[in-house]
């Protein structure tokens, strides 16, 4: 049997490596951007909150203080 006779069909076989073959695909940033502005007001957000809240606890820890 000579290296030229094979039993796969070449055709078929350039059409599935071309297939498997991985696209050079370009993705877009503004998703990526977008979530991590939002993540980032979202952060300054909160941070706002926690300054500006008032206390909880308007009393000293110390006074109520078994001793």
């Amino acid at each position: 049997m000579a290296a030229d006779d094979s039993l796969l069909d070449l055709e078929a076989l350039a059409r599935a490596r071309g297939l498997l073959a991985p696209g050079a695909r370009r993705q877009r940033m503004w998703p990526v951007l977008a979530a991590a502005a939002a993540l980032a007001v979202s952060a300054l957000a909160f941070a706002t909150a926690m300054i500006v809240a008032p206390p909880l606890v308007t009393y000293s820890v110390a006074q109520t203080a078994p001793g």
